[in-house]
């Protein structure tokens, strides 16, 4: 994914929001392409591509995106030091700014980065060494309050050899820095002079006019709440140049209202087809829908802390409380009945059939009230007058908070509150505007609990910025205020070991023991149902969207083209 954060929540509904083994299958596994939409006369300049969302963006700062939409744009006006290939390889692509793929030393602690000398920045700028360290050096300092700190923290030190040249120390090993390289770069001669603590409130990335960018298109235009524009960038210094001259994302109310749009010719592509919408769309002349499995996977959320409830008392301290709403919940049933089986039950943050999957050695949770109730009444909680438990004087009633025009989600929520419910709690689903609760909940980690998913941008497995005691917001992306040193402590002995088989046994145990423990109930794994007028948009077969990769939905857009109806 875009940007320098680890992994993103993501907001789209149903079979990408958006935070991991090469997203759905091991690196060595090759997903399929969808058909070639290109015609024998190939690609022609000019025209435009109109794509539909139901979020709007919060910044396309790469150092402070923390949401699918904002990395949407990202990935198509900043070019990235290295990117990934279709099966989640990095990479240096003519349109990266590394030359090569980077030296690394015997002990895998020093990491020698050339760059292109033709790279440059939209404003005729060139794009050099101290962009890369600006914007590492940025993301690292705790002050900035960057989400993914965790990726760089472990830098020693970053020295420059010459305009073209980067050499990367790290404290330590750290066997997922690779990854962390595959990263939007920010221009150090607009940004440098800018205090830590206001960079987030700096206009560049919400002011079109302030943004400096380096990707094949130029943040243009940006009309809250109804669209963005993207313009072909003239002084683009890619060897390969976009063919497509606009880029225009219409934002809607919701994603029914976006198939709409769609079928009507409104919009040439959606990335959030609901699956209820998915058979009229295949039955539309010129539209191809692509569902295959995404890195991507929905969960309830819990928040330890106890500011974050109305009455300072955060009812999900209990292990077996946390346990028994796993079990309450009938997470099979909304496969079937939401996905209508197109995904995958979850009981880790390893993805399945990834090479940290722990399978078998992961606590897989039943649909069972019974049981439910059983370890809640273990735990303390006893029925109230009106039938919803209590404990400590404390009702067990909360707010689960996702966000709204997402069909699935309001779907899901409704199961979840019946569950609950059924089992003595009560729940009090909320649909907010995605773009505000990123911003206002999420980020800082001001919520009860809630319903949402992570886009794994990363293909490497850990998540130690989101499940660390290390990194609570705004350093980071443990949203919920959870706890667990053990856990804690295996994250960092993942990252030490460069060894795959031993790193595999190390990301076993966490699954094991994080499945016992339960900051989330993890839900499912989903794909992404991606919906294209392909009478109109064209690309070729090496270009196809790619659905196991973050993002992939506009996997080497700079190569497709657009055929005038």
């Amino acid at each position: 994914m875009a940007g320098c954060s680890n992994n993103k929540p993501s907001d789209s509904a149903s079979p990408s929001e958006s935070p991991s083994a090469s997203p759905t299958a091991s690196a060595s596994e090759s997903p399929s392409a969808p058909p070639s939409s290109s015609p024998s006369e190939g690609p022609k300049d000019g025209g435009t591509m109109t794509i539909s969302t139901f979020s709007d963006i919060v910044s396309v700062n790469p150092i402070f995106i923390n949401d699918t939409a904002s990395g949407d744009i990202d990935a198509l006006v900043f070019a990235k030091l290295y990117d990934l290939d279709r099966n989640a390889n990095l990479v240096a692509e003519p349109w990266s700014i590394a030359a090569e793929l980077p030296n690394i030393s015997d002990d895998n602690k020093t990491y020698t980065i050339k760059l292109k000398n033709t790279a440059k920045w939209s404003d005729g700028q060139p794009i050099t060494a101290d962009d890369v360290i600006f914007t590492f050096d940025t993301v690292r300092n705790p002050d900035v309050g960057a989400p993914g700190i965790s990726q760089y923290d472990k830098i020693e030190a970053i020295n420059k050899i010459d305009d073209q040249t980067i050499e990367i120390k790290l404290k330590q090993v750290y066997a997922p820095f690779q990854f962390s390289l595959f990263a939007s770069i920010t221009p150090a001669h607009i940004l440098k002079d800018v205090p830590a603590k206001d960079l987030k409130t700096h206009p560049f990335g919400v002011d079109p006019a302030k943004t400096v960018t380096s990707g094949p298109w130029m943040f243009s235009e940006w009309k809250q709440g109804q669209h963005i524009t993207l313009n072909k960038n003239p002084n683009y210094w890619g060897e390969k140049k976009p063919h497509i001259d606009t880029i225009i994302y219409k934002i809607y109310a919701d994603q029914n209202t976006e198939v709409q749009a769609l079928m009507k010719g409104d919009v040439d592509m959606t990335q959030a087809v609901p699956l209820t919408q998915i058979e009229p769309l295949k039955a539309k002349e010129g539209i191809e829908v692509i569902l295959e499995p995404g890195p991507t996977y929905e969960y309830i959320q819990f928040n330890f802390k106890d500011e974050n409830f109305p009455d300072k008392y955060s009812p999900f301290k209990g292990q077996k409380t946390r346990q028994a709403i796993a079990h309450a919940v009938n997470r099979q049933g909304m496969v079937d009945n939401v996905l209508k089986g197109s995904g995958g039950l979850m009981n880790t943050p390893f993805l399945p059939g990834s090479w940290a999957d722990p399978g078998d050695k992961a606590t897989n949770y039943t649909y069972d009230a019974e049981k439910a109730k059983a370890l809640l009444a273990e735990d303390g909680w006893k029925p109230g007058k009106d039938g919803i438990l209590e404990k400590d004087g404390h009702r067990f009633s909360f707010e689960l908070q996702y966000n709204s025009g997402n069909s699935r989600r309001e779907q899901v929520a409704a199961i979840i509150q019946q569950n609950l419910k059924d089992v003595g709690i009560e729940v009090n689903p909320k649909g907010i505007d995605f773009a505000t609760w990123i911003d206002q909940n999420i980020t800082p980690g001001k919520f009860p609990a809630i319903l949402l998913a992570w886009s794994l941008s990363n293909p490497d497995p850990d998540a130690e910025s989101i499940f660390s005691s290390k990194y609570f917001p705004p350093a980071g992306q443990n949203g919920g205020w959870y706890v667990n040193k053990e856990i804690d402590e295996l994250w960092v002995k993942g990252q030490l070991t460069v060894d795959q088989a031993a790193r595999t046994e190390i990301y076993h145990e966490i699954g094991a023991k994080i499945s016992v423990d339960l900051p989330y109930v993890f839900l499912y794994q989903y794909g992404l149902p991606q919906a294209v007028n392909t009478s109109k948009i064209k690309w070729a077969e090496e270009d196809a969207p790619e659905s196991s990769l973050a993002y992939g939905y506009l996997f080497h857009a700079i190569n497709w083209w657009v055929e005038s109806k």
